[in-house]
């Protein structure tokens, strides 16, 4: 069965260019039937650039841009003919299956939660982020949509990351720990204690608390906490890797021998490289949402929208919403979790 993608062609720092070259990869790659959304005008330039004719995808016209810096509810309201309320309107119309955007997250997250409403049982969404590690991938659930997170709602990521690494990322019982400033139970806020204590009583994999510094080091599958900590956890990842990169350059690369060496060994700084490039993971996906939305990076280039695409269509294909409806109603009905979660 095709799926259609759609894609926000107006959002992130390389748009549109570097939007449309992923679309044309993906294509050409895996065959992905993708829905280009934006200035129609500005689409049919850049596909003519690359000996593209517009009649290989489906053209939606969006003549309004939400920029980074705009508020994102005041956004979404005033420009209805946004590429991003237009391609979230799109999802929820059901002509198409995904959404892919690498513009203002804050509003695709308002767009979303406002425009598809949230999965039945769901209370907040959360954007759950693939993180390479030395063990495989982490899933860190909320890297940035909901700053002000209730138990209920940290429980939920929980769920919902749970369901995700089962289903896209294959693996039967993957495990689930709190983000924490140590790993003893006692450690942390009131609301991260009694989390503890939630999470414990539930079916899923918990396995207790995790400090930052454990972060790439694979020791969990699913890595849970609320959007302020998440964004400023990944931040930090993200300078760390840049800045360790330049710095491995300036050393190594110093005077002739150094030049020499560095000659040698440019194919594994390549690979060190890779390894912690966003590119290679594609986006974000919105967890929650009564739709599959993936939301990239505002510097994705096309290799990340390419895989942006990629992931959209597996989290269709392995019908994601549906499963984290039964399992976030079949986990919070369970008696034990209900009385922890009694007020």
């Amino acid at each position: 069965m095709s799926y259609k993608v759609g894609i926000d062609v107006s959002g992130g720092d390389y748009a549109p260019k570097e939007i449309i070259k992923g679309a044309m990869l993906a294509k050409q790659e895996f065959g992905a039937d993708t829905v280009l959304i934006g200035r129609v005008e500005e689409i049919e330039e850049q596909l003519s650039l690359y000996g593209c004719s517009s009649h290989d995808f489906s053209l939606v016209d969006a003549p309004q841009n939400i920029e980074m810096a705009e508020s994102p509810a005041a956004s979404i309201r005033r420009k209805k003919k946004s590429s991003i309320v237009v391609g979230t309107s799109l999802l929820k119309e059901k002509k198409i299956d995904a959404f892919v955007s690498c513009g203002n997250t804050g509003a695709v997250v308002c767009a979303s939660t406002l425009i598809l409403g949230l999965i039945e049982g769901v209370e907040r969404p959360g954007i759950a982020l693939m993180l390479p590690t030395k063990k495989g991938i982490s899933l860190v659930v909320d890297v940035g949509a909901n700053i002000d997170c209730k138990p209920l709602h940290l429980f939920q990521y929980g769920i919902m990351a749970s369901v995700y690494y089962k289903l896209v990322l294959n693996k039967k019982d993957p495990t689930v720990a709190l983000l924490n400033i140590g790993e003893e139970a006692t450690k942390g806020s009131e609301i991260l204690k009694n989390l503890h204590q939630l999470f414990y009583s539930s079916s899923l994999n918990f396995k207790g608390n995790l400090e930052a510094r454990d972060i790439l080091s694979g020791k969990y599958d699913c890595i849970i906490c609320d959007g302020f900590v998440g964004n400023v956890a990944l931040k930090v990842v993200e300078g760390s890797a840049e800045t360790v990169g330049r710095f491995l350059v300036e050393t190594i690369g110093r005077g002739f021998w150094g030049k020499l060496n560095l000659f040698m060994i440019k194919n594994r700084l390549k690979k060190f490289k890779g390894l912690l490039d966003y590119a290679e993971y594609g986006g974000a996906p919105l967890l929650g949402v009564e739709g599959i939305v993936i939301i990239g990076h505002g510097r994705s280039n096309h290799l990340a929208v390419k895989n942006a695409i990629k992931v959209a269509l597996r989290e269709v294909e392995r019908n994601l919403t549906t499963e984290i409806n039964r399992r976030v109603n079949e986990i919070c009905q369970d008696s034990g979790v209900r009385q922890m979660l009694a007020p």
